[in-house]
């Protein structure tokens, strides 16, 4: 198909597995992908939701799309989860990790079932995933790897800290996955989002005075989850084919900690 954008974009066309995809930061990205016209497959807990998206995707750019129910703490459930993207998608060679949830209980709230439905949503999956896909990875040339990590993961925050424990372990998982799968010419980075308005993000826009957000971002507005999906796209093509171990940054110039 002929997308009027650079033809590297679009390369390689291999499928692309979703985490999180049925909305927010998941879903512009795996519209973004769509839009050249790779295949995706909408990983997310919420099935319904999963599976309409997809339809839209294959409506409206003309690839191969598959919604799927997959809760990323159920690590029994990716093998079965893997073959079907595979067979719906007819390869995979691209991973993007954006599925998410936050807590707000900062330390006083801690409990051992947060901790481990926060790093078993963010963390883990990430590994394990590109272990079982390790295979697939290989059998297609220019397979890359984008885990939605945040600036959380650096400035900190006290409200969730699970959150941003799972972040920033992301950070140096990622290099440190960089460092093996580069031996098999496969890439993997790291997006860092800052306020970007997505499902996640709303209730805390709709709990704080107007402006509360953009007065610490030099661009002064909230950032939109297609900027996010656009870079995404970026470093899952050819365009990128010398970065790895990276961290890209979007945050709109954020120049301030989480602290109100």
């Amino acid at each position: 198909m002929s997308t009027g954008l650079n033809p590297r974009l679009a390369s390689p066309a291999t499928g692309v597995i979703v985490t999180g995809g049925a909305s927010g930061i998941g879903l512009a990205s795996a519209r973004a992908l769509a839009a050249v016209g790779r295949p995706v497959a909408l990983w997310d807990i919420n099935a319904a939701k999963a599976e309409a998206e997809a339809q839209g995707i294959a409506a409206a750019f003309g690839v191969a799309a598959i919604g799927q129910a997959v809760d990323l703490r159920d690590t029994g459930a990716y093998a079965a989860a893997i073959a079907a993207s595979r067979a719906a998608m007819g390869s995979i060679g691209g991973l993007v990790h954006s599925a998410g949830v936050v807590d707000q209980g900062s330390l006083d709230g801690l409990t051992e079932e947060v901790w481990a439905d926060g790093i078993n949503t963010h963390l883990r999956p990430l590994a394990l995933l590109c272990r079982d896909l390790l295979s697939d990875f290989q059998a297609n040339p220019g397979s890359a790897v984008v885990g939605i990590a945040s600036i959380n993961a650096t400035l900190g925050n006290a409200v969730n800290p699970v959150y941003t424990a799972g972040k920033s372990g992301m950070l140096g998982l990622i290099r440190s996955l960089a460092d093996r799968l580069g031996t098999d010419g496969v890439r993997i980075n790291a997006v860092s989002p800052g306020m970007i308005l997505t499902p996640m993000l709303q209730p805390s826009v709709d709990a704080l005075p107007p402006g509360s957000f953009e007065r610490r971002v030099l661009l002064g507005r909230l950032g939109q989850p297609e900027e996010i999906g656009r870079a995404v796209r970026f470093l899952l093509s050819d365009e990128a084919s010398y970065i790895t171990a990276s961290e890209l940054v979007i945050d709109g110039g954020n120049i301030s900690s989480q602290r109100m």
